[in-house]
């Protein structure tokens, strides 16, 4: 069964005790699933991977089975749930579940995805699509922020913040209370300032390592690799911006698939692709397939979920993974 996101609060989930959040809206998820967990504090919440509960799935059937006194209420997260985990909710759908909720945290499932098509036409399912903020909620957002706060702020702050947000919340929330905090140590907020202040562009160097990599550019990526010492916390910034553009870049290379103009699918692109991007744009669509693209998404997945497993290893795990990208053939 299908349930706006805003409607979260009417949903009994007495009844209901399997949620699934998908859609590229990580923010509006977070901030959703917080909700439902916040709302009963007496509950015991296991968080897992995806990949955990495929290696023992024995794990969730014993949090159904098991009681404990200690714990009588339980929820249940499980991130980055993809079609594989289909057999295994397919059968505790057949189970009564009791004092447990169970909420899985995917990416953006199409429609002939099994899992999606499973929570959408069962009454005990719930399906929840969280899509992109688009400018007019992120702006509400700001203003109800700001008031909130008591912070006096221009329409034109407002719109530099928002367009800079790239249609997340989260971004956005983010910036909001790094601007709060500015604001409580006497300064004034000015268009300067806040060109400073914000900074949801990804990091210039990671930014183009990625964007080389997209393009297997090979000279230029061994070049940044050679010349950078990155650490921990960029090899997982890394994945995370590989994430985003991949994912506009499927997008753009499911347009061309369809029209084969690649100037008509830049052009048409939303957001616009700026000017001095364009050509680096169109070298990533024409390497990159809709179905390459889409098991790049899934494979950052993975190499995302190994490196905070394993930090220790997270550099040479990001360098080995870039080095695979520009080595394979491109579509030509």
């Amino acid at each position: 069964m299908i349930v706006k996101s805003y409607e979260i609060n009417k949903i009994d989930f007495n009844k209901s005790k399997i949620v699934l959040f998908y859609g590229e809206n990580n923010g509006l998820k977070k901030e959703k699933i917080s909700e439902i967990i916040n709302s009963n504090k007496e509950k015991t919440v296991l968080n897992y991977d995806e990949r955990e509960i495929l290696d023992k799935p024995e794990i969730l059937f014993d949090n159904i089975f098991s009681k404990s006194l200690f714990d009588k209420y339980k929820t249940i997260t499980i991130k980055r749930v993809t079609d594989k985990i289909f057999k295994i909710i397919e059968k505790i759908n057949e189970i009564e579940i009791e004092d447990l909720l169970i909420i899985l945290n995917s990416d953006n499932l199409e429609k002939k995805s099994k899992l999606r098509s499973l929570f959408e036409k069962s009454d005990k399912l719930l399906c929840i699509p969280c899509y992109p903020d688009n400018q007019q909620t992120l702006t509400r957002l700001a203003y109800a922020f700001f008031k909130q706060k008591e912070i006096s702020i221009s329409s034109l702050m407002i719109n530099i913040i928002v367009n800079k947000c790239k249609s997340d919340r989260e971004n956005l929330f983010n910036e909001l209370r790094k601007i709060e905090f500015f604001v409580k140590n006497g300064k004034k907020i000015t268009e300067k300032n806040i060109s400073k202040l914000i900074n949801l562009s990804e990091n210039h160097e990671l930014s183009e390592f990625v964007d080389s990599c997209l393009a297997k550019d090979v000279k230029k990526t061994i070049r940044i690799l050679n010349e950078n010492n990155f650490n921990n916390d960029d090899c997982i910034a890394i994945t995370r911006i590989f994430l985003n553009k991949s994912k506009k870049i499927l997008n753009l290379s499911k347009e061309f698939k369809k029209n084969n103009n690649i100037d008509l699918t830049i052009s048409s692109a939303k957001p616009p692709i700026f000017w001095k991007d364009k050509e680096l744009v169109k070298e990533q669509i024409y390497n990159w397939s809709p179905e390459k693209i889409k098991k790049l998404i899934y494979e950052l997945t993975e190499v995302e979920f190994l490196i905070k497993k394993n930090l220790n290893n997270s550099i040479k795990l990001i360098t080995n993974f870039a080095l695979e990208q520009i080595s394979q053939k491109t579509n030509n």
